[in-house]
């Protein structure tokens, strides 16, 4: 099927990544999928929050920050709420699934996605979509696409989450994420 318009700007982009996270949150929540297999899901799903998380930092918030009156408000509990979910992810990081912390965990990351997302479509998102003409918002579905290509797979909650220097950073940190995926055979 192909691609429309409203599949490539920002608002369907990110509902798209929304929508995707939720059905692989509920097979989660589920235990879908082979036990043994489920230290390779929850890395996989953490990799594409991360690059999710990072794209939205480098083109969505800088553009709501200068389009909304409130912008830099909201922009921060956004990047706020992203550090705690990377917290939680660095958390899961280290641990085989047995661990007793890992679905405490699990659980924590979805509840506190599910927030996260739920708020975007409430709040953030309409108001993108108000405020910036269509050709903006195509201009920034394409960067998010572009942006998560190259994003890191690992959480770095001590990275910088704002221009410049996510911009600068951010590939650098994903190139080498990549040969550490790679190096351990993580699937992502």
């Amino acid at each position: 099927m192909p691609e429309t318009e409203s599949d490539t700007d920002l608002i369907g982009v990110i509902i798209k990544d929304h929508r995707q996270f939720e059905a692989a949150f509920v097979e989660l929540e589920n235990h879908l999928g082979r036990p043994e297999c489920r230290k390779d899901h929850v890395d996989h799903v953490i990799a594409e929050l991360v690059r999710h998380e990072v794209a939205e930092e480098q083109f969505m918030y800088p553009a709501a920050r200068s389009r909304l009156a409130d912008g830099d408000e909201i922009v921060d509990h956004e990047i706020e709420e992203h550090a705690e979910a990377e917290e939680v992810m660095k958390g899961l990081e280290g641990l085989e699934s047995e661990s007793p912390k890992f679905e405490p965990l699990v659980k924590q990351m979805i509840e506190d996605v599910r927030h996260h997302m739920r708020e975007e479509e409430e709040h953030l998102l309409p108001r993108m979509r108000e405020t910036c003409d269509r050709e903006e918002l195509q201009d920034l579905g394409f960067k998010v696409l572009a942006a998560k290509e190259f994003a890191p797979t690992r959480p770095h909650p001590h990275a910088p989450h704002q221009p410049p220097g996510n911009l600068i950073l951010g590939p650098g940190i994903g190139f080498i994420d990549k040969i550490r995926d790679a190096l351990r055979h993580r699937d992502v």
